[in-house]
């Protein structure tokens, strides 16, 4: 059967990926620690969505996500139309534009924490993987038309580094962020999402938000790894989810890829 009606291949990787929960949680929450840190977060504080409702704001950018890479080309090239017409709807009220970097890192993004959250809970990629897990977001961002797109997975790579050290800093957006995620998330599941954060991040964002490893997270993670072996991992997911996210938590898990 044909897969070419569809925005992302049926056997594509993205797609395992993107279709189990857990997974697509850590790419999350290891994207939120950057995200705070980006000279452009100001961007999504002028609407008020973010530093209101984080998760919130999280559930929606997955939805849009996992519309584009499961749909059929029609509706994908819809969804990412609509991602830009929200966009530019933003800029029209705070009269100025969102920076072409700022959508590159967002993409960059997308890319960098889809690799190391898949590695950490599954295996190691090959290059060829890499590349094409590269290959679905950049058609993403043309779509976007974002603009200076490297051309393929070693020039993002480079792009990448230059981002991280260009276009991070700790401001007062970032500690304000994280004061947001403290609240919504409780203390116990805010110290599980610092400790994924830390296994996940470049080393940049670890240094300027100051994330260190504790030495008993990484055995817990291998015994989770185990937990979904034997299907015992919904028991974890239910102790440590926010309650009333459990329903859409639930319906991220794809079955059959």
């Amino acid at each position: 059967m044909s897969n070419t009606g569809y925005f992302v291949d049926k056997h594509s990787i993205v797609r395992k990926i993107w279709g189990r929960a857990d997974t697509v949680l850590f790419i999350f929450a290891g994207a939120s620690a950057e995200f705070a840190l980006n000279k452009a977060v100001d961007w999504l504080y002028f609407t008020g969505k973010l530093p209101a409702d984080p998760l919130g704001r999280l559930f929606s950018t997955v939805n849009y996500a996992r519309m584009i890479v499961f749909s059929e080309q029609e509706t994908a090239m819809k969804a990412i139309s609509q991602i830009t017409a929200i966009h530019k709807g933003v800029e029209e009220k705070r009269g100025d534009s969102i920076p072409a970097w700022a959508y590159r890192d967002v993409l960059f993004m997308l890319i960098d924490y889809s690799i190391r959250s898949y590695e950490l809970l599954e295996e190691k990629l090959s290059d060829a993987q890499r590349a094409e897990i590269f290959r679905v977001f950049s058609k993403v961002g043309e779509g976007m038309n974002i603009p200076g797109l490297p051309e393929n997975y070693s020039e993002w790579a480079v792009m990448r580094e230059s981002h991280l050290n260009d276009n991070l800093i700790k401001s007062d957006c970032t500690v304000d962020l994280y004061k947001q995620y403290k609240k919504h998330l409780g203390f116990f599941r805010y110290v599980i999402l610092m400790q994924v954060q830390a296994l996940l991040s470049p080393a940049r964002v670890k240094k300027l938000l100051d994330l260190k490893e504790s030495g008993i997270f990484k055995p817990i993670i291998c015994v989770y790894k185990l937990c979904r072996k034997i299907n015992l991992d919904g028991l974890l997911k239910e102790a440590i989810l926010p309650a009333n996210y459990k329903v859409q938590i639930k319906a991220l898990d794809i079955k059959g890829l």
